[in-house]
């Protein structure tokens, strides 16, 4: 399996069980499914992680007891951690699950992410065979471009403008208006824009084009948090490996569809 850095932001996520989403004014009883480290970045990398990829993650955490346990959770999940300390809390997530296993997702506080100027040892990702980046500022971006092969998420736009680094592929939703909007600002600084298109499967273009289907999930559908940063991790990981784009794609199809059958992902 190949070495891969993920670089990005990490969240401590509280996974709540709903009958359906609530209405305003109304009392609804929840029951607690699990609560732990999560994120994009953090899924990506847990999910490559648990398939048996070498995993460098850099991150940024708060000062308090909650960065601590977000740090000793990836760790024990078995991906070497470079985590930034920050002053103040760790930002936390609420994460509500209907029946259906569709998730409404409520973040408080703010998206901490690294820099490229934390002293972490960024040296380590020249040596890995792909990086995949979900947040960063310009030096953090710049330091995920040192990888033979990076693929990103568009959502790096909430907060760099001007990302200025070529992208090989660019992973994003093309049923989410905001990141289509996003992925559209950055598409003449990518080499692929990657579709995806949930139940459709989805499609891709640029250098090349085609199109892949979806697979059907291994189990009960409980939760779909995480299936869109499992098919990037599952991509990224694909050309990592030096697969053609179709047969990455199609990797990502199957781990996203894994992690349908799981509540937080993985």
């Amino acid at each position: 399996m190949p070495r891969v850095a993920v670089i990005g932001h990490v969240e401590w996520v509280q996974f709540l069980r709903v009958d359906t989403f609530p209405v305003p004014g109304e009392i609804q009883r929840a029951h607690r499914e699990s609560t732990h480290a999560g994120g994009g970045a953090v899924v990506a990398a847990a999910v490559l992680a648990e398939f048996g990829a070498e995993v460098e993650f850099y991150g940024a955490v708060g000062s308090d007891d909650i960065g601590d346990a977000a740090v000793s959770e990836l760790t024990e999940r078995g991906m070497t951690v470079h985590a930034a300390r920050r002053p103040g809390p760790t930002r936390e997530v609420l994460t509500l699950l209907d029946r259906n296993g569709e998730r409404t997702i409520l973040p408080i506080g703010e998206r901490l992410q690294p820099e490229g100027d934390d002293a972490l040892d960024w040296d380590r990702v020249a040596g890995t065979d792909a990086a995949y980046i979900t947040a960063g500022d310009q030096g953090a971006l710049r330091r995920a471009r040192t990888a033979p092969v990076l693929v990103a998420t568009p959502r790096l736009r909430e907060r760099l403008e001007d990302p200025g680094v070529h992208i090989d592929a660019l992973v994003f939703s093309a049923t989410d208006d905001v990141e289509v909007a996003w992925a559209d600002r950055l598409r003449s600084e990518s080499r692929l824009m990657i579709a995806t298109e949930g139940a459709e499967g989805g499609h891709w273009w640029g250098a090349s084009e085609g199109r892949w289907a979806a697979v059907a999930p291994p189990g009960p559908v409980r939760d779909s948090y995480g299936c869109g940063d499992a098919f990037a991790a599952g991509f990224t990981c694909g050309l990592a490996a030096g697969d053609p784009v179709a047969r990455a794609c199609e990797l990502g199809a199957r781990w996203g569809a894994e992690m349908l059958t799981r509540v937080g992902a993985p």
